[in-house]
């Protein structure tokens, strides 16, 4: 789940170069990330009215349908809402569970029960509860809180968890990990046409040293990275992401 980017074929940079301007309607880009641009109010992101297409294949709401998204957020005020700390989303950070034996359904039930602990921050203080803002299997993606607020899936006081969304890849036994990958790349390119996110700014979990860690950069989401860092794999999951971003008509 976090991470410092490490160096990447020429290619491959510079497609991430091109992905750097701003993205979708005009006033986008780093224009959006000023604390006075506000996004529409609402909790959930699963109902989406549907433009119709100009360019693209599909609109925005169209993609959505394919994520198959559930809204089933922790309640607020409990567990890993219990402090609502706001948050104007810059990133998106790709996580995997590393749990065999719990699709998206069982981390759903897991965070709104409590019962995924977080550990100790640096220093010995306690965080509490561990949340994220979504959860993607081979059916389904569940969403666990608003895109308002930070989760704590990334780097303790760190900006993976003050400044980005969290997504969660299960990796189950019997769960299509393809169809997962697929699923979250979907995920990950309409959060990026609806907050204005560019494609370098979708980053693994690996990305986000983790201070007072060892190593700081955590093998996460190891399924896509090799030998611990970001590479052809995670490459190629940027790829699926752009392809299904441009296929929104914007």
């Amino acid at each position: 789940m976090k991470r410092v980017c490490c160096l990447i074929p020429l290619v491959a940079l510079c497609l991430c170069s091109l992905q750097c301007y701003p993205i979708g309607p005009p006033g986008g880009g780093r224009d959006s990330w000023n604390p006075r641009y506000t996004r529409p109010a609402g909790d959930a992101v699963a109902h989406e009215s549907a433009a119709p297409p100009r360019g693209g294949s599909v609109s925005s709401a169209a993609l959505l349908r394919e994520v198959h998204l559930k809204v089933d957020m922790v309640a607020r005020g409990t567990y890993g809402r219990k402090v609502v700390r706001p948050m104007t989303p810059r990133y998106i950070t790709i996580h995997s569970t590393e749990n065999k034996d719990a699709g998206a359904s069982l981390h759903a039930l897991a965070l709104k029960r409590g019962t995924l602990r977080s550990g100790m921050r640096p220093g010995g203080n306690r965080i509490g509860y561990l949340i994220w803002h979504f959860t993607v299997d081979d059916g389904v993606a569940i969403q666990h809180m608003p895109l308002s607020e930070q989760g704590e899936h990334a780097d303790f006081d760190g900006p993976g968890n003050r400044l980005s969304i969290g997504i969660e890849m299960c990796e189950n036994r019997g769960n299509n990990w393809s169809a997962t990958v697929d699923r979250s790349a979907k995920l990950t390119a309409y959060l990026m046409y609806r907050n204005h996110i560019p494609l370098c700014n979708v980053v693994p979990h690996y990305h986000w040293p983790r201070r007072g860690k060892h190593p700081p950069n955590k093998n996460c989401p190891h399924l896509l990275l090799e030998n611990g860092r970001p590479g052809a794999r995670w490459q190629a999951f940027l790829k699926r992401v752009n392809f299904h971003y441009h296929r929104i008509a914007t």
